[in-house]
């Protein structure tokens, strides 16, 4: 259950990081730190600057993390219903030697007629599936990045502004107290739309990071004064960097920092290294493994043995799909440059177990360092979403604004 949960949030390329780091660590941080600043101006800006600040980094969190499965959930089941299977990988259009919607139809016609159906189903529809295909990721882009970075911040905004005038009033007849009946207003507010555009020709992205440069823009757009705007720069471009960026290389700082002063190998997932039949083929030197890591012999081996440890382990960690009968799932597309380096990593931790005294004690020392290792990364990167880059937010605004309080609540 732990090694799961570490396996999880040691993922980058997984959204189990940026909820850990989002809402567990950032956003609670990010709201004191937004209270205690204003607070050096007057408690009114501290009060708006946390409700702002509150509203603002909890619905978009929502938004961010959940919009995109929905949307997409949402597509899938339109396309299901125009008859295709919206889980093919649209990489297999681009045909090459092992791999591609041609090649696979005709390797995999006599052993997976069903999924062979329907790729012939997108081949001679291959126009309108790609359309359905690209709207999906429009899509899956467009909607959270209007609702974040428009929408959103105009629906905050005003609420601000709705309470401050409010605020006025109250002190010029001093009759009436503060009540959330003061807040509601007969006016309907309106909204200008801005739209970041996408098109379908975009291959390999990462849809979180796409969606939060859509956010950086929207932000930008829907400033309420210059100030801001820079601010909101600053903010969005470096919280970019330490979600999508930062951590690759602080793991592979870890890592490789790990490596050289333990001698051990912990560039595998600690899921891997528990694996139990992968530690008694370890003592027992049975590991088979594919010949090298070339396209052919990657192919060769992962369709012909998929009861192989190899295999098994590479289907675990979502490398390869097997359907139930143990075929190899044509519609998905394998990245072999990943398998590749799957199996040299793999082959590099066997030989460095091997080399140890007693193989069980270094496997275990191995997964536990790795799980530092993890969590080290977890909290650095969250100490500079959450204390550091905040502080230098607040440093940079009192640079060009010369006060601590958000610039967007001058009056």
């Amino acid at each position: 259950m732990i090694t799961n949960i570490i396996s999880a949030i040691g993922n980058n390329r997984s959204v189990y990081p940026l909820i850990l780091r989002d809402c567990a660590i950032e956003v609670p941080s990010k709201i004191y730190i937004t209270r205690k600043e204003n607070l050096k101006e007057s408690k009114i800006k501290a009060n708006d600057a946390t409700r702002e600040k509150f509203i603002d980094e909890y619905t978009t969190s929502a938004v961010w993390l959940g919009g995109i499965p929905l949307v997409e959930k949402i597509s899938n089941k339109f396309i299901k219903f125009k008859g295709f299977n919206p889980n093919t990988d649209i990489k297999l259009f681009k045909e090459n030697q092992f791999q591609g919607i041609e090649y696979n139809i005709k390797k995999f016609k006599n052993t997976a007629q069903k999924e062979v159906e329907q790729l012939e189903k997108i081949k001679n529809n291959l126009k309108l599936f790609e359309k359905l295909t690209a709207g999906k990721f429009i899509a899956a882009i467009i909607i959270p990045t209007a609702l974040m970075g428009f929408i959103l911040p105009k629906l905050n905004f005003a609420l601000t502004k709705k309470i401050k005038e409010n605020r006025k009033e109250i002190s010029k007849t001093e009759s009436q107290r503060p009540s959330f009946a003061s807040f509601k207003s007969g006016k309907n507010i309106s909204f200008e739309g801005n739209w970041i555009t996408a098109t379908a020709n975009m291959k390999t992205v990462d849809k979180m990071a796409i969606t939060d440069s859509g956010l950086t823009v929207g932000r930008i757009t829907t400033s309420r004064n210059k100030d801001e705007a820079f601010v909101n720069a600053f903010r969005m471009l470096g919280s970019m960097f330490l979600n999508f960026v930062a951590p690759i290389y602080i793991a592979k700082f870890l890592d490789k920092t790990a490596n050289k002063l333990f001698g051990l190998n912990v560039n595998l997932d600690p899921l891997v290294m528990s694996n139990k039949e992968l530690i008694e083929g370890i003592v027992n030197d049975n590991i088979e493994l594919p010949k090298t890591g070339s396209p052919k012999d990657l192919f060769e081996f992962i369709d012909s043995k998929p009861q192989n440890l190899f295999s098994k382990i590479a289907a675990a960690q979502g490398k390869i799909t097997y359907l139930e009968n143990g075929i190899r799932d044509p519609r998905k597309f394998v990245d072999i440059k990943d398998l590749a380096k799957f199996r040299t990593e793999l082959e590099n931790f066997i030989k460095t177990a091997q080399k140890s005294k007693n193989i069980t004690k270094f496997v275990k020392k191995a997964k536990f360092v790795k799980g530092i290792n993890i969590i080290s990364n977890v909290l650095i990167s969250s100490t500079l979403l959450a204390v550091v880059l905040p502080k230098l937010q607040y440093g940079f605004n009192k640079l060009i604004t010369g006060s601590y309080s958000d610039p967007g609540l001058r009056d």
